[in-house]
């Protein structure tokens, strides 16, 4: 599949698992997580019962590792049957701190394509989940200074894509999204009318997996996101 780089002006760049590792940390949580609880239930039961209490809090709570964290300990007290340790709380408190505070890991090859698009294209960072948390990530990352502007999204919807094209006057015929989730950044891109270019991650959150038929899609597809250079 091509993309028409003729009109695209503007790229849109995912952030967590595009730009930096990130679900693998909320999997390796999780099996930290499924230890310290493995006196009450079975791993697999654990991971059922977090992921569970993830979707339920997503409306309160939304994206990202503070509600993960309220997740894990809602879902503590609830298979602990409220017996759960003091100590084990702090444990669990302790688990999302060490994600929050976790060294930024850039993913082969952003620097590379940042720096040759830059300058040619104008680009931005649509990203979503908790502000302070991609905030402080994207300063870490040091990659601020290729982007025009950075954008924290409660969710990834045909709706939220169009407010902010809006907002920063983009037309969405001039609009290339490039990120590693099908539902929030290639479908919802599609419908709106634009360009969209997936790259699969290793690892993928159940809530972002689709069951589409990708071949029925008009959208490019890369191993990695230096492929994307071969493009533009």
């Amino acid at each position: 599949m091509e993309i028409d780089k003729s009109k695209i002006k503007v790229i849109g760049f995912d952030a967590d698992d595009t730009l930096w590792v990130n679900e693998t940390y909320f999997r390796e949580t999780e099996e930290k997580f499924a230890s310290l609880l493995d006196g009450f239930e079975t791993k697999n039961k654990i991971d059922q019962e977090l992921f569970k209490m993830e979707i339920k809090n997503l409306e309160l709570y939304g994206y990202g590792v503070k509600g993960f964290m309220l997740s894990m300990i809602e879902s503590a007290l609830e298979i602990s049957n409220n017996t759960i340790s003091q100590a084990t709380l702090n444990e669990i408190l302790s688990l999302g701190k060490s994600m929050i505070t976790h060294p930024v890991e850039l993913l082969e090859g952003v620097v590379e394509v940042l720096e040759k698009l830059n300058g040619t294209y104008r680009l931005i960072v649509m990203t979503k989940g908790d502000l302070l948390d991609q905030e402080r990530k994207i300063e870490r990352s040091g990659l601020s200074k290729y982007f025009h502007h950075v954008e924290v999204l409660s969710d990834k919807k045909e709706a939220n894509y169009l407010n902010l094209l809006e907002n920063l006057e983009v037309d969405v015929n001039e609009f290339l999204m490039i990120g590693n989730s099908l539902k929030s950044d290639v479908l919802p891109i599609l419908n709106i009318g634009a360009q969209a270019v997936h790259i699969p991650f290793h690892t993928t959150w159940q809530h972002e997996e689709v069951t589409v038929d990708e071949r029925e899609l008009n959208y490019l597809k890369i191993n990695k996101l230096t492929d994307i250079l071969k493009y533009l």
